[in-house]
């Protein structure tokens, strides 16, 4: 029986469960579960929708930290007995509860105001050419493929094609149970080292491509915009283009002046259908902003530092002359470049998710 191990996963659970502050959380059960008592409570049913929701939420929260706190407590006082004839039923719950508490203390990683919401991703060819236009179409499919595996609904909102292969950009939507909080630890640069299939000597190449993952906004009145605060410019689309791109002046591009982030669709022949899908990316920046500056509302945001983003390297794809890829966050690395590139990339996002956690 491994008394220090049973005293260790003590510590933990209890340490994590007082960092959760389980009083406040009753406090604001109490609170909900009140007004969900009084008389005109479903006069508004998406207010009441919203706080019966909550109210659930916290009741499956509270309930669960403290029932495994329960077991644990059990555990450590049939462990203080030293009853040889009770150590292998005590050894198989600990580790039942063990596998609880990891579960569910990965579940804490979903705790930001839109983690649970489905996703925005946006690809960026970078330094590089055609080989980084490649690229990004790799990163797209990757993302795609990783959506079709884990049954997460993904549409294509834009995609403007490279010049000889691949793509300039692209925008794609995931919808989904938590596929933000699961995906956000993708932003940032991805770096690709391989031998080039456009260079004539097929020489080394180094590709660059920026990843942007935003939270989907379903509930647009909680982040406001004022008209004012806006410009918007309707242009012919021209060149290379997507699907469906349009032979009509319906390009939309939308700038929010007081943070100077701009969105452009143009691939809907709807010019209102842009400006809708616009608006939405858009609400989905200000609300991404919004966490990383840590501002309550939209008019104390600044302007994104582009320079920094593009400086802020995330992960390395080497095709040649090994097979690697590592994330420089966490240290997660695997040989299988094949499988990550098939859209494999679980390892990546737990580990990303763990070391969050912990940090």
């Amino acid at each position: 029986m491994d008394f220090d191990h049973i005293d260790q996963l003590s510590r933990e659970i209890n340490k994590t469960i007082e960092s959760l502050n389980l009083g406040e959380l009753e406090n604001e059960r109490a609170n909900l579960k009140g007004k969900s008592e009084a008389a005109d409570f479903w006069h508004d049913n998406k207010k009441a929708s919203k706080i019966m929701q909550k109210l659930s939420e916290l009741n499956e929260e509270i309930n669960t930290w403290n029932t495994l706190q329960k077991e644990i407590n059990e555990i450590h006082e049939l462990a203080s007995l030293k009853d040889e004839d009770l150590y292998k039923d005590i050894e198989n719950q600990l580790k039942e509860t063990e596998k609880k508490y990891k579960k569910i203390k990965n579940e804490l990683a979903f705790s930001g105001p839109h983690d649970k919401n489905g996703a925005i991703i946006s690809i960026y060819a970078g330094a590089g050419g055609t080989d980084a236009q490649d690229w990004a179409q790799m990163l797209l499919r990757m993302y795609t493929r990783w959506a079709e595996i884990s049954k997460s609904k993904i549409s294509i909102i834009d995609e403007s094609a490279g010049d000889e292969a691949g793509i300039k950009s692209a925008t794609i939507e995931l919808k989904g149970s938590k596929i933000y909080g699961r995906l956000k630890g993708e932003q940032g640069v991805h770096r690709l080292v391989r031998l080039s299939p456009f260079n004539a000597n097929n020489l080394r190449q180094t590709s660059f491509a920026k990843v942007e993952v935003l939270p989907e906004i379903d509930e647009p009145e909680s982040i406001p915009l004022d008209e004012s605060d806006l410009k918007i410019d309707v242009f012919r689309a021209g060149g290379h283009g997507g699907q469906s791109v349009n032979t009509t002046d319906s390009a939309v591009r939308v700038t929010h002046l007081p943070t100077k982030v701009t969105v452009t669709i143009q691939n809907e022949r709807s010019q209102i259908q842009n400006k809708q899908t616009a608006l939405s990316i858009l609400r989905s920046k200000l609300a991404q902003m919004q966490i990383e500056q840590h501002k309550e509302t939209i008019r104390d945001l600044k302007g994104p530092n582009q320079s920094a983003e593009w400086g802020s390297q995330i992960r390395n794809y080497v095709l040649h002359p090994y097979n690697m890829v590592k994330d420089l966050r966490t240290g997660f690395e695997t040989s299988d470049t094949e499988s990550v590139l098939d859209g494999k990339i679980d390892g990546f996002i737990e580990a990303y998710i763990e070391n969050q956690i912990n940090k």
